[in-house]
């Protein structure tokens, strides 16, 4: 599979890469990873990244400015997201070839060619692990792709803290830091949190709900946001507050936006990648999000997830 892509590469010359909305580091740290790896080994093609800026990622790569014309006879690569509508920029059908590489549960089966592994810590390891192939023919990686990548997999491994961290993950972050980068200016920027942010989080845990199933849950109006000077995509810099409760089985942050609540859906042990799904959302088994459009469809999630963790056998 990882050969087909390369050769994908090789016969287009306009190259343009995708990523899921609401953005995270992996999410960013492939696309842009990949951008790199390509313009550095095929100088003369055209590699394009898309999608909305995030402020909250202004320390990885900005996206660049994409025209329609652009995706005429364009291979795109769609990296990180398991399910058509969750692709930041719906534009990614224009282009004459389409490839999917992921690490999630495959939740929708899209692409000419799809390259699904859901044994990667993240879609960063596979990017790194698309570039040691392709390194046999002569592929280069910059310094900054290896800092992209490593931010990709450090976000979706929790600094090797989960358990979706294996000897791969390990083997590929090794040979990344081998790099010229720095990884404590990379570790500030990813953790660092304002003054506004911290007296959030402290609300949040001050405030937080436990049902007996071990369900924790916190809502968050926009009204409260707006207390404390903080935006809903900056929620999910404490989203695994809740992870130390003692007792805990899996946690929702619901956060109100303008037009709908975003759901932040957490697990240590019961799968909510499926309840994501059916909440116009998906992700990991213990990691996803999920949109309701009202409060009253958060209750009914919450009733879900709480019957998830009702039946999620304790820990002996």
């Amino acid at each position: 599979m990882k050969k087909e892509i390369i050769e994908l590469i090789h016969k287009h010359e306009t190259i343009i890469i995708h990523r899921h909305v609401r953005p995270d580091p992996d999410a960013i740290g492939s696309q842009g990873g990949l951008r790199e790896i390509i313009k550095a080994t095929c100088p003369e093609k055209r590699v394009l990244v898309t999608g909305v800026e995030d402020s909250e990622f202004d320390y990885l790569t900005p996206m660049d400015q994409v025209s329609d014309e652009d995706f005429r006879d364009a291979l795109v690569i769609v990296c990180d997201t398991a399910n058509q509508p969750r692709i930041d920029d719906d534009r990614y059908g224009l282009g004459r070839t389409l490839v999917k590489i992921d690490h999630h549960p495959e939740v929708d089966q899209y692409g000419d060619v799809s390259w699904v592994d859901t044994e990667a810590s993240s879609t960063s390891e596979m990017i790194f692990e698309l570039y040691e192939t392709w390194a046999k023919e002569g592929a280069a990686l910059t310094d900054e792709g290896a800092r992209l990548l490593y931010a990709g997999i450090v976000g979706d491994t929790g600094r090797f803290r989960h358990p979706n961290t294996t000897d791969r993950t390990f083997a590929a972050a090794g040979k990344l830091i081998e790099f010229n980068f720095s990884r404590p200016d990379l570790y500030d920027a990813m953790y660092e949190k304002s003054l506004e942010l911290i007296r959030m989080e402290g609300f949040v845990l001050s405030n937080a709900e436990m049902l007996p199933s071990g369900t924790a849950y916190i809502r968050l109006p926009k009204k409260k946001l707006e207390e404390f000077a903080v935006t809903a995509s900056m929620t999910a810099g404490f989203v695994n507050a809740f992870s130390s409760i003692k007792g805990v089985k899996a946690w929702v942050f619901f956060v109100e936006e303008e037009d709908e609540v975003r759901v932040r859906l957490r697990s240590k042990g019961p799968a909510v990648n499926d309840l994501a799904a059916r909440y116009n959302g998906g992700g990991h088994p213990m990691a996803s999000g999920a949109t309701c459009y009202s409060w009253e469809e958060t209750e009914e999630l919450l009733r879900e997830l709480d019957a998830l963790c009702r039946n999620y056998p304790e820990k002996e």
